[in-house]
């Protein structure tokens, strides 16, 4: 029993640092690629941090291998004004002495990265498994509900909404919110019965997925939450991959809103602990919910570091933004002003996260 839970704890150990490491290996290789692309030097490409363990040198560049696992870095040439130049290279090697636009293409490479390595990850998962969908089946239908008054039955498989076919639960929620209260014929199966029947949509409150309440047109019907898998090709999965990312995107974007807007409440905020926890806790459910995982952190830490918050990759591009706009360099005094305004954001935040997630565990 023991060594079992032991070999348990050391593969959810591995797979967080595996996943961790990864997303900021692959954010990195970003930085990395697109500098490579303009021939601005690199001095470094380190996976991991700390001491240098070992490694080789390709061209000027050192590619080591770093005691700490977790991520990586990159350190170009000329990165601050004042630095000098590494021997072996020149000016024309300087991160600094570039136009702004390929410096900001650096920067963003970043962030980028990471949102292509969630496609790429949803892409191959829908490639293996296809696409899971929530069938147009009927499960639980509310008493006196416009549903229950016409006749709808739990175990009714929804055919077509206003003569419009209907393939999965998505199309029936759709057709019913853009009813606008319209009365809706809807074509069911019921036992191999074909039946029509007659329904008025009303305005009921709903929560959305933050937990607000929503006023919209429903009828009082719920999916019974039987899936089932659309197979896809290469191309077909790249595309739902796509989506896939683009509503990732939305519903992260939207969070960190609602956070600001106080409707999330702050001890929602998670750090490196729950992280950690969610890695660990996918790594027993198997690749696959790890890797579904690791596609949803790496959108999170793209979105994080586009936060136009001096310090982090959005930060910079706001500056060299500006500085493009206006055909010279933002002010120093205003940079390291609003860098320390950053920072001590950015602390805060991360020990607000920290503090969360030790709370979280204490209860």
């Amino acid at each position: 029993g023991r060594h079992a839970r032991n070999g348990q704890r050391m593969s959810s150990f591995l797979s967080v640092l595996l996943v961790l490491g990864g997303l900021i290996f692959f954010h990195e290789l970003g930085h990395f690629l697109i500098a490579r692309l303009f021939g601005i030097g690199v001095q470094t490409f380190s996976l991991g941090f700390g001491p240098r363990l070992f490694g080789w040198r390709g061209g000027q560049t050192d590619y080591r291998l770093s005691l700490v696992p977790l991520g990586g870095y990159v350190s170009l040439v000329g990165e601050s004004e004042d630095a000098e130049l590494p021997e072996g290279f020149d000016k024309r090697h300087s991160f600094t002495l570039r136009p702004a636009w390929q410096r900001l293409l650096v920067i963003a490479a970043g962030p980028v990265f990471n949102l292509l390595l969630a496609w790429f990850i949803y892409w191959g998962l829908f490639w293996a498994h296809g696409q899971f969908q929530l069938a147009p089946e009927v499960g639980r239908v509310q008493p006196e509900s416009p549903a229950a008054i016409a006749g709808v039955a739990p175990g009714d498989h929804i055919v077509s909404i206003g003569g419009k076919p209907v393939q999965w639960w998505d199309d029936v929620a759709g057709s019913i919110v853009a009813s606008e209260g319209r009365e809706l014929a809807i074509a069911i199966n019921r036992n191999g019965t074909a039946l029509t029947l007659n329904v008025q949509p009303e305005v009921r409150t709903r929560k959305t997925i933050f937990g607000e309440d929503e006023r919209t047109w429903l009828i009082g019907i719920q999916a019974s939450g039987r899936t089932e898998s659309i197979p896809l090709n290469g191309a077909s999965a790249m595309k739902a991959g796509l989506d896939q990312t683009w509503r990732m995107i939305v519903i992260t974007g939207q969070s960190v809103q609602k956070i600001f807007e106080r409707v999330v409440p702050l001890d929602s905020v998670g750090g490196p602990i729950m992280i950690a926890q969610m890695v660990s806790e996918q790594s027993r459910q198997g690749l696959d919910s790890v890797l579904a995982l690791t596609a949803l952190i790496s959108i999170n830490l793209g979105l994080l570091n586009l936060l136009p918050i001096p310090v982090l990759d959005g930060g910079h591009i706001i500056f060299l933004t500006m500085e493009m706009v206006m055909r010279r360099p933002v002010n120093a005094r205003l940079r390291e002003i609003t860098t320390r305004i950053g920072l001590a954001f950015l602390l805060a935040l991360m020990l607000l996260a920290t503090y969360n997630d030790i709370v979280r565990n204490l209860q």
